[in-house]
């Protein structure tokens, strides 16, 4: 109701303002009627000396001097009927008075039906930042978000590597307190995908080592419950990641999952802060650039921040496998059919080699991205689907292949 009054109260007086205007026209200044009138009264005088001198003939001045004055008596006229308005008529300023109150009152209220939210609550800073407060202390933890998302069947290998993953489950059964065993299950299970069975072995790895935990432990840990929920920061990942910056506060993927969890809980200030120092820290090719990137200038719109993203850098790909930019600038002197050639064995080299002895992120994003190039769009939906698979429980390196999959449009 508060706002409704002065909403209102604002219109009608911008309105009085206007009406004010109308019905005053110019008072205080010289009419222009009365303008009229002087410059006709000169020209009489100008009439009579020019007829002195010789200028105009009789005839001549008499009809001068009767179309000068049939003048003076309109600009007469109309001085007398507006007075110090000007002949402005009266009844006109009224009426659009009237009709420019109306327009701007019903205008303001239709315009804001339209584009407001009437009804809503009031919402000062201090207020919304409380709000957040609430929200991140009251989310959902982990298992209460995960039983929200479809049900993912566990991975279970088969021959040789099964019975020894089946083994290591057992023998970690029956003995909780084997820090080693925990390690190699959490490990194991996150190459498998099995992301919830990982976590829960690298959180037992953390407790048995106590104090003791590296920055790897708590940001491996962090990782596999945030892969769980699917991008979700829970509060059992944001103790793993309170405890991993408080071993290396300048940690640049616990600062980018940080954010993250600032966002979902209502401080895109925070987070923009956090990500826009971040973003000029990290090298083009760091896994949370493009998402910091695809994001950044909407956080700062949020945050009330004019802010210009910086120009990306070009990737390097120092220590990678298949076509270089230097084999790409090599191949613009050769022919069609020899540049394709020449591409092709590069990208079948990296893919046998990917296929047979393993490789990084990068090399497999590299792969993904140069086989969409050459519009072999199925076998780059395979390599994707297998790289997916291959860096499940991992999801800065997942992050690293998606940037390859979404150069050749596999990805959005």
């Amino acid at each position: 109701m508060i706002f409704w009054i002065v909403a209102i109260a604002g219109a009608l007086m911008i309105a009085g303002l206007f009406a004010v205007a109308l019905f005053k026209g110019r008072t205080g200044e010289e009419s222009p009627a009365a303008y009229d009138l002087r410059v006709y009264q000169d020209q009489l005088k100008e009439v009579e000396k020019d007829l002195s001198r010789g200028v105009i003939n009789a005839e001549d001045a008499e009809r001068i001097r009767t179309e000068i004055s049939r003048r003076i008596l309109a600009a007469d006229a109309q001085l007398q009927e507006g007075g110090d308005t000007g002949g402005q008529p009266a009844m006109a300023g009224r009426v659009v008075a009237v009709v420019m109150g109306v327009v701007l009152v019903g205008g303001t209220a239709a315009l804001y039906a339209q584009l407001g939210a009437p009804g809503y609550d009031d919402m000062p800073l201090q207020q919304r930042i409380d709000d957040a407060t609430e929200r991140h202390a009251t989310r959902l933890s982990q298992a209460e978000y995960e039983d929200k998302l479809p049900v993912r069947p566990a991975s279970e290998p088969d021959g040789e590597y099964g019975a020894l993953i089946e083994k290591l489950r057992q023998t970690v059964k029956d003995r909780p307190d084997d820090l080693q065993g925990q390690t190699l299950l959490a490990r194991n299970e996150a190459n498998l995908g099995n992301v919830k069975r990982a976590y829960v072995a690298q959180s037992n790895v953390v407790r048995l080592k106590a104090g003791q935990a590296t920055l790897d432990d708590h940001m491996f840990l962090a990782e596999l419950y945030i892969a769980a929920a699917e991008g979700y920061v829970s509060p059992e990942a944001e103790t793993a990641l309170r405890a991993a910056l408080r071993i290396e506060p300048s940690d640049k993927l616990g600062r980018y999952y940080w954010g993250l969890m600032l966002i979902q809980n209502g401080r895109p200030d925070l987070a923009f802060r956090l990500w826009s120092n971040l973003l000029n820290e990290s090298a083009p090719n760091d896994p949370w650039v493009a998402p910091i990137r695809s994001r950044i200038q909407e956080l700062a719109w949020l945050s009330g921040v004019e802010y210009e993203l910086p120009p990306l850098a070009p990737v390097t790909g120092e220590g990678l496998s298949g076509p270089s930019a230097e084999d790409m600038q090599a191949a613009q002197e050769m022919s069609t059919e020899d540049q394709q050639e020449m591409i092709r064995g590069m990208v079948t080299r990296l893919s046998d080699r990917l296929a047979t002895e393993g490789g990084s992120p990068q090399e497999w994003a590299r792969l993904i991205g140069a086989l969409g190039v050459l519009g072999d769009l199925d076998q780059a939906q395979a390599i994707w689907e297998e790289a997916q698979s291959r860096f499940a429980g991992n999801p800065e390196a997942l992050a690293i292949v998606t940037s390859g999959a979404q150069q050749a449009g596999l990805s959005q």
